[in-house]
């Protein structure tokens, strides 16, 4: 059903593909991409999603682009894959990914975007490898407040309204300026004019759900919300909300926070 809703959405053209919105987004080739990403070769991996990889990939013109490849596979890959489509095709924003392209050759589901060459949060703070970026306090704010703008944007400027659902340190990145991204829009839902909610299966990330929408299946802006101050005390601490290499008591960040208020 997915898939033949896929084929039913998109009208290939020579340079655009028109997306579920009617806005147009540049159509790479499949063949475009292998070359770009060296056959999507393991060198050029630079993350790994639930239902796909990313790629860094050059184009002919010398660009570099991050190619993120959703799964053949899974149904879910599709979803995502017009669900960023209807999201983000159309929306310019500092703080928000761009969306360069896609390809919808035959079973595969391609997402372009502009390359951002510091990674995400997870990798770089919270990582365990060494990162050269020196995190002060006043990088650590600039990455709050961009976050925090983009969010705004999303909720306030945009009609209808868009709810993330995933805003995780994984999901921000960091372009060479140190100015955050907003990435992977896989999971979000538009809010419907007048409405308060939608109500949806419950997904992202455990340790940043707000409880509400675990236990009810209610999503609202605050579930971002929710999110975005999980996600504020690891910029802070420099620490992921959850970490079982430490004593029990001290695992879950937020409960820490909870004991010294």
């Amino acid at each position: 059903c997915v898939e033949r809703t896929s084929n039913r959405l998109l009208k290939v053209k020579k340079a655009s593909i028109s997306s579920p919105g009617g806005n147009k987004v540049k159509a790479f080739s499949y063949s475009e991409l292998r070359k770009a990403t060296h056959d999507f070769s393991g060198a050029n991996k630079v993350g790994e999603g639930g239902f796909g990889s990313v790629f860094r990939g050059r184009l002919k013109d010398g660009t570099i682009v991050a190619v993120k490849v959703l799964s053949a596979h899974s149904k879910q890959g599709i979803r995502e894959f017009f669900t960023e489509l209807t999201a983000i095709s159309d929306i310019v924003h500092e703080n928000l990914i761009t969306l360069v392209g896609c390809c919808a050759e035959g079973p595969h589901r391609i997402l372009v975007y502009n390359y951002l060459e510091n990674n995400s949060l997870a990798h770089t703070l919270l990582g365990k490898g060494y990162s050269r970026i020196r995190f002060n306090w006043r990088v650590r704010v600039k990455i709050a407040l961009g976050v925090a703008h983009g969010l705004a944007f999303l909720h306030e400027e945009i009609h209808p309204p868009i709810i993330h659902r995933d805003i995780k340190a994984s999901n921000i990145l960091l372009d060479k300026d140190l100015t955050p991204k907003i990435s992977d829009f896989g999971l979000a839902r538009l809010l419907p004019p007048n409405a308060t909610h939608v109500s949806t299966r419950v997904a992202g990330t455990i340790g940043y759900l707000a409880p509400e929408y675990a236990v009810r299946g209610q999503v609202t802006k605050k579930s971002d919300i929710y999110s975005f101050g999980v996600l504020l005390l690891e910029i802070v601490s420099g620490r992921c909300n959850h970490n079982n290499r430490l004593p029990y008591e001290d695992q879950f960040l937020l409960e820490r926070i909870w004991r010294n208020i």
